[in-house]
Parts: C-alpha cells; structure tokens; sequence
C-alpha cells in the first residue's frame, strides 16, 4: 500500500503527515510536528520569527527550516519503519510570502551533499540573505507604492497578479532588499519561496515554482502563469534570470536526491512541486470544485472559494492565488478573528461556554445592536486603528455584546466575500471556533447555507499529502479525480442548517451593518 508524505512549514512549525491509500482504505499513518522555539531554542525565534527593532521588519531563519526538514524526515522514517520504502510521493507548504535568497555556490553545495553530515552543517556559503522575510513583515510600504506607480496603478497590478500590492509580498520585500542589502543582493544568484527553497533541499537540484505560491508574489500573470515582465521590471533589474521557472501544482519535480536516501534511508520517491500554506489548505479542506466555499476560524477568520476565473476583489482587500486543482482560488483574511471573540469573553470574563450560552440567549439581529469588532487594526476592510465600533449597544450588556461580535464578524465575512462567488452551497469550516454550534448557527443563518464541520488539524500539511497522492497517481496514468483522492480525509463531521426566520432578520441588518461599517472606514482614512 503506498505511503504519501506531506509537509508544511508554517510560521512556528514544521508539520509532517503520512498518508496510506488504496481503495477504500485511507488512514492516517503518522504525523508529527516540530515547534521551532521550543525545538531548535539556539536560533532565538519568539513564535518561529525575529521582530526587529522597527517592529514592522518581520523575519525568520532558512537555516532553522533546513535543519528541520533534516530532523521531522528522520522522525518520519524511524516511524515508519521498513514501510519507509512504500513512500511514493512527497509534497509540501510553506508560509506563503516568505522568500529565500541563494548564492551562485549553493547549486554545486546541495548537489555535493554529504549524508553522513547534517544538512544545516552544509549551508555555508549558500545563503545570501541569512534571515529570510516572511508574511509577518509589514516595512515594504514605500516598495510597494513604487511599484504601483511603475506598472500603472493598483487595478493593473491586481487585474495581472491577483491582489494589489501588499507589504508582506514577495515582489516588494525583494524590492527592499535589492535597495537596502547592495551586498546580499549582489550575492544573490536565485530566488525561492519557502516552499520552492524546501523543495530543492529535498530534489539536491533546483526546484522551479508553483502556480499557487507563486501567485502570493506580485510578479505572476495569473491568467498565463509565467512572470509579468512589467512587475518584474519595477522590482529589479534583470529579476527574471534570478528567479526558478513557473510550473503547474500537480508537476512532478524530481525524485528525493541520493542524501536523503542515504541519511535516512528514505526510497527514491517522487518530489511533487510544493505550494503556499493556503493553496494547500485548500485541498485539504476539500475544496476541490469551482464555487466552494471554506471559513477557518482561527487567530484570523479567512474565507477561501475556489474559482474558475482570476477575478480580482474590486476593493482590493482581497486576494486571487492559483489553486492546485488548476483553477484559481480567492482569499479574504479578517485579522480580528478569535482575536476579537477573546477580548469579548475575558472582557465579561466568561469561559468558552458562558460566550456559547450568551449567544443562545440572545435573538438574532440582537434588537438592533451592531457591532465592528475591531479591536486591532482590520484588513479587511483596511483599518489602521483597533478600536471596536458600536451602534445600539450596550457594552455593559455581556451576552449583547457576544451576539453582536459574532454576528459583525459574519456579516462582514459574507459581504466582503461575495466578490469571489456567493455561496450557493454548503460552507466547509475549521479552525478552533468551528467546535462552538452556537457560531455556526450565526454563519449558517448569515450565509443562508448550510455549514459543515470538517475536522482537520493542520489542512496546509493534509493537502500536502494529498496534492502527492494526487500527482503520483496521475504520473502512472491512474485515476486521480480530486473528490476521490480527498475522500475520507475530508469528509465533515457536523452540519448546521440555515433558519429561514433567523436568516430573513440579517438580510435587513446586513444593510445597516454596511452602513455603520461605511461610515468607520471612512472616519478612519480622515484621521489617517
């Protein structure tokens, strides 16, 4: 029975999970994850990055990620046992936005490779760039406004690329480095996303990159998948010689190199491109048809939708990435998610179940209480001062309050996602919220679908494992349809049914939501 090995490498971890699939049988073999402080304490991280001494400069350690890789695929043999040689294909994630700059010696160093070292041992002399910047870095604003100008504007560079251009994307965080590292960039020979640098690490060769994380960038034509020379051009001169070639998702890159084989004894399976984290998430999610929608509620809310065009958010708060299925995928990330959930608990200082009893208590529309719950500054829609907005409430009022959080958040969610495609069918939802009913009930009445629990831990590593079994499949001429690959992975668990009364309530409120959310943006940009 073949065994598909995922992996992703998110912000404070390195995760790996192990597939075994034939027929009907379809189990979770292994897994494991590495937490980067706790585990490797010597390079200093606070929840797997550096934060400089401008708090905007956000970076990590490509070092830290190699010697990673070396131990969890080490762990993932020992695990395995004689198994390790049914392990067909491999794939992976990295955190999107995160890029790795080589020098021109690295490609003779990782091809040269010793398996009786370790593999961070081996790095000197490869790296050009020793802290990597990662999605968390917000100090690109002046590259970014330069860019848009050059290109002709933010429309153009969204209508190309998927999204305008946002201070934690690749193309400006090169932008910053080639003006203010001249050393490091003249060093500079290639240029990987997290994902693409891990992938060549495993192949001992250049690996090129995918479609999805390379659309996390603002350099890829997403409507051809290759560079746009015109944002090439407004980032660097000559960028296009310094950065891998484009290929779809499902391309099978290479097979594990001869030290990996040799250190760990691993088979000399299939290297299957890797993606970004939310690509993979959403394979992992099971979002495998144009027109379906997942939620992750997490330290951030953020909507996905698959789509079968690169349709561009009018507003520009959203984002357009490749999908691995071949299609494409929008993004929508609303940064006061549990965040804002947390601060209304601990503020009546409930436990979970207080806040789960308070929305039980309290009716739909919540007697006309609104609320904006941004208690940090917003992404979507851009707001630069956290602070909640309220119109009828009573913040004296806990279980109002709960009510008037949760519904802001949806309500929001729906409006500001109807761009990629409404939802016209069931909503898959994850994340440490979607355990609570009482939220799902608000999403499912708000959204007018059902919602489905999918249970999933880490969805990034999942469609990982996935995404191989997928490529490896179709590599041998098999059968590789998507709905059947992530079958019995991504079955939900739970489902919510929409109330039509409860749902007729917020279609008037989404309008006075609207409204007061109109009025707080455009106050913010005044003070600004």
């Amino acid at each position: 029975m073949p065994i598909y090995l995922g992996l992703d490498c998110g912000t404070q971890s390195l995760n790996a999970v192990a597939l075994e699939m034939r027929g009907e049988v379809r189990r979770v073999r292994y897994q494991v994850s590495l937490p980067f402080d706790e585990t490797f304490p010597d390079y200093g991280t606070e929840s797997g990055v550096f934060v400089g001494k401008d708090p905007l400069v956000v970076t990590s350690s490509p070092r830290m990620w190699a010697e990673a890789l070396d131990m969890i695929l080490g762990q993932v043999a020992t695990a395995l046992g004689p198994d390790v040689s049914k392990v067909a294909a491999i794939s992976g994630s990295g955190q999107q936005h995160g890029s790795v700059f080589l020098t021109a010696a690295a490609a003779g160093i990782l091809r040269e490779m010793d398996p009786t070292r370790p593999l961070v041992a081996q790095l000197d002399g490869a790296l050009a760039l020793e802290r990597s910047p990662v999605w968390m870095d917000g100090s690109t604003g002046p590259q970014c406004v330069m860019i848009t100008s050059a290109v002709g504007g933010a429309e153009e560079l969204a209508t190309h690329t998927g999204s305008r251009a946002f201070e934690r994307f690749t193309g400006p965080q090169i932008r910053k480095v080639r003006e203010t590292e001249p050393t490091a960039w003249a060093a500079t020979d290639r240029i990987h996303l997290v994902s693409s640098y891990l992938a060549t690490l495993l192949l001992g060769a250049e690996s090129p990159i995918d479609a999805g994380d390379g659309s996390g960038m603002n350099l890829l034509d997403l409507g051809r998948g290759t560079w746009w020379q015109p944002a090439l051009d407004a980032t660097a001169p000559r960028l296009r010689s310094r950065l891998p070639r484009v290929v779809p998702s499902d391309t099978v890159v290479g097979r594990l190199s001869r030290y990996w084989r040799a250190r760990h004894g691993l088979p000399a399976a299939r290297v299957v491109a890797w993606t970004g984290d939310n690509p993979s998430s959403l394979i992992g999610l099971g979002l495998v048809r144009p027109g379906t929608t997942a939620v992750s509620l997490g330290t951030s809310d953020t909507v996905f939708t698959l789509m079968s065009e690169p349709t561009p958010d009018p507003s520009g708060a959203g984002h357009v990435f490749g999908a691995p299925t071949g299609d494409f995928m929008s993004l929508v990330c609303f940064r006061n998610g549990s965040l804002a959930r947390e601060r209304v608990r601990d503020a009546f200082d409930l436990d979970w179940e207080g806040f789960s009893q308070a929305l039980r208590d309290t009716p739909p529309g919540n007697g006309g209480a609104l609320m904006l719950p941004w208690f940090e500054a917003e992404i979507t829609p851009p707001v630069s001062r956290g602070r909640p907005r309220t119109r009828g409430l009573d913040l004296g009022d806990a279980a109002a309050s709960v009510r008037a959080c949760v519904e802001g958040q949806m309500l929001a969610m729906k409006r500001h996602s109807a761009w990629a495609a409404p939802a016209a069918g069931p909503i898959h939802v994850t994340g440490g919220a979607a355990g609570n009913p009482e939220i799902l009930q608000v999403m499912a009445d708000v959204f007018e679908v059902p919602v489905m629990r999918v249970d999933v831990t880490n969805a990034a590593c999942l469609g990982a494992a996935l995404r191989a079994a997928h490529a490896d499949l179709a590599a041998d001429g098999l059968a590789a349809d998507w709905d059947t690959v992530v079958s019995g992975f991504t079955d939900p668990v739970a489902e919510v049914r929409p109330r039509p009364e409860a749902s007729a309530v917020y279609r008037e409120m989404a309008r006075r939501h609207a409204e007061l959310e109109r009025r707080a943006v455009g106050k913010d940009l005044a003070l600004s």
